[in-house]
């Protein structure tokens, strides 16, 4: 692998991985878990998940993609042949490249509706400070029910959601056409840092000007009674593994730019500890807010789209908070997209010997055409049920079976097979060089990756394809 297909540096490749980490679900759906399983007793859960979970599987992905030094396909082929194993475990980074692609079809959809609100804080924010008060709420002249509105309208509208996705489309293959060093590290440099101290910033301003105290209580005052709750136990685990961006190829591919004097489990822990500060802060930023003017901490998905905005509506700056909120979410998305489409133009180059052009041109216009069932699923196949035969899918949309279909089955399984693959079948002693470990360090991780990871995994899987199973063991 050439020397610009590395990461430059170590600090390279932990902002490049944080931020492939680093996304919608930091934002969005971590907050939304937060708010729907009790507060402070799914934290605690939390971090014990991405300890003992998270943390072990990103280092065994990590393994694979330097050890192979390919595409995340072609790495896990050449780990198993080096260990006198079949080719076919090659199936965990099938699986995870196949659940990377149909996500970033349906993530550019998301990252639209990001833009979508940070065009309207902005004309707002323009609005008064040309009127003399920048420090104006958002959508003054508008009522709390027509600010409510703005996302439904949005979905009403298929062209606007067809151009939104069409433009996030572009921007992010026009990253990755740049390739490793001139894209995918430039864009981590400068959009990481700027992510980091606008959300530190929204949390400050959330802290002062929101109830820092009720959210304080809200995210660290576990209900013991709930927090052993096995909802509440397999929402944490699987939010531990999607935040991490596991199971999905993306960090087996960022593994094989990794130069070998690199040291894999401190990057690990570093990488880890930066998605889960994000994630805790992100709880700073919203929740003090969502106290502060009455709002249910438990509107779910709803929370970032349609309860913040309402919140700027009366908060003192609510324009530039939610413009600056709003741009922070995007960096977020975009640095995840950009991922996404790295592991399938990767795989796509080597596979098929293509120039990084062509590829990158050709897998992102497929991700977006695979996307537009799932956009239209908002409004004119929104009674389309395209997994009605399936049990746990009957009632989705197109949009919510392609994302269940991703998170309940194939990015589960993806990671049930590294875990197994690294843990049980792998040459045990490249395994062990690549990691770096030794002693007891080397044993715990070795019992976490080998017995509680396939377990952990194992449970998500289960539980997300049988929902009701949950409910049965928490009697």
């Amino acid at each position: 692998m050439s020397v610009q297909n590395n990461w430059s540096s170590r600090g390279a490749f932990i902002l490049a991985a944080a931020g492939s980490a680093v996304g919608l679900g930091n934002l969005w759906r971590f907050p939304a878990e937060v708010g729907a399983h009790g507060g402070g007793g799914f934290v605690i859960v939390y971090l014990a998940c991405v300890t003992l979970v998270g943390i072990p599987l990103l280092l065994a992905e990590f393994v694979i993609g330097r050890a192979g030094r390919s595409s995340a396909v072609e790495s896990a082929v050449i780990v198993a042949r080096q260990s006198g194993a079949s080719p076919a475990w090659a199936s965990l980074a099938w699986l995870g490249m196949f659940a990377t692609f149909l996500a970033l079809s349906g993530y550019t959809i998301v990252i639209g509706w990001v833009v979508y609100y940070v065009g309207e804080f902005a004309a707002e924010f323009i609005s008064a400070a040309g009127s003399g008060d920048p420090f104006a709420g958002a959508f003054e002249t508008k009522s709390v029910d027509d600010v409510r509105g703005m996302m439904t309208a949005l979905f009403a509208d298929p062209v606007l959601l067809f151009l939104l996705h069409l433009f996030l489309s572009i921007c992010t293959a026009a990253i990755v056409l740049r390739g490793v060093r001139g894209g995918i590290e430039v864009l981590a440099r400068w959009s990481m840092p700027l992510f980091f101290v606008l959300i530190v910033a929204i949390a400050i301003y959330a802290a002062m000007a929101g109830d820092f105290t009720a959210a304080a209580n809200f995210l660290f005052a576990p209900n013991f009674n709930q927090m052993f709750h096995p909802d509440v136990v397999n929402a944490a685990l699987g939010q531990a593994f999607f935040s991490l961006a596991l199971g999905g190829a993306a960090m087996i591919t960022y593994g094989a730019y990794v130069p070998q004097e690199t040291n894999l489990p401190s990057s690990s822990i570093a990488i880890a500890g930066l998605d889960t500060f994000v994630a805790l802060i992100a709880g700073f930023a919203i929740f003090p807010i969502v106290f502060a003017v009455g709002l249910e901490p438990t509107a779910g998905p709803g929370l970032i789209f349609q309860s913040l905005p309402i919140a700027f509506h009366t908060m003192p700056a609510g324009a530039l908070i939610g413009l600056l909120f709003f741009l922070l979410v995007f960096l977020a998305g975009i640095t995840s997209s950009v991922a996404m489409l790295e592991v399938v133009v990767t795989w796509t180059c080597r596979r098929f010997d293509v120039k990084r052009t062509k590829a990158t041109i050709l897998i992102a216009t497929l991700a977006f055409i695979i996307g537009l069932p799932a956009l239209l699923s908002f409004n004119i196949l929104s009674d389309f049920r395209p997994l009605s035969f399936v049990p746990g899918f009957r009632d989705e949309n197109w949009f919510d079976a392609q994302f269940g279909l991703i998170a309940r089955l194939l990015l589960p399984l993806s990671g049930l097979i590294t875990s197994i693959f690294v843990g049980w079948i792998a040459d045990r002693k490249l395994v062990n060089e690549e990691t770096g470990l030794s002693g007891h360090n080397l044993l715990l991780w070795r019992f976490l990756i080998a017995w509680l990871c396939p377990l952990a995994l194992g449970a998500i899987l289960l539980f997300g394809l049988f929902p009701q199973l949950v409910g049965a063991v928490g009697g």
